[in-house]
């Protein structure tokens, strides 16, 4: 019988020059026409930051630098696909962002924190939060 664990995933607010980067997603992924950050499942026996850089350079060909914990979500919004989410926060480091998974996300912008497009993917809202706010745990 197969088993059904909530899956980890990782999530990173990259900001540059005070705006923060996120990608409209496509109609494969969960979420779709919604706005993300870039990130993704943490594989075996990687580290949590490991996933984050690996994640944003995959889906946008930029490097991050400064990777910190941000927060936790419990994100049941998409059942029967259950997460546990964590939250990162980096800087940009170099690179553009590029469509990279095009099957994945149809484009990155850099936008505003107070002036996020609409709809926002399950969780972002939280990032926001913990960023301004220092809040790092919700169990949705």
């Amino acid at each position: 019988m197969k088993e059904n664990y909530p899956k980890v995933g990782v999530g990173v607010m990259v900001i540059k020059e005070g705006k923060v980067l996120l990608g409209l997603r496509g109609t494969c992924q969960i979420g779709a026409g919604q706005y993300a950050w870039p990130g993704g499942l943490l594989e075996q026996g990687e580290s949590i930051i490991e996933c984050a850089k690996r994640e944003v350079l995959e889906e946008t060909g930029i490097i991050i630098k400064n990777v910190d914990f941000l927060c936790v979500i419990n994100i049941k919004e998409y059942l029967p696909n259950h997460f546990l989410n964590i939250g990162m926060v980096a800087e940009w480091e170099s690179g553009n962002a590029d469509t990279l998974e095009s099957h994945k996300t149809l484009s990155w912008n850099w936008y505003s924190m107070d002036t996020l497009p609409r709809p926002l993917f399950e969780g972002i809202q939280y990032y926001i939060e913990a960023y301004k706010n220092k809040r790092i745990f919700w169990d949705k």
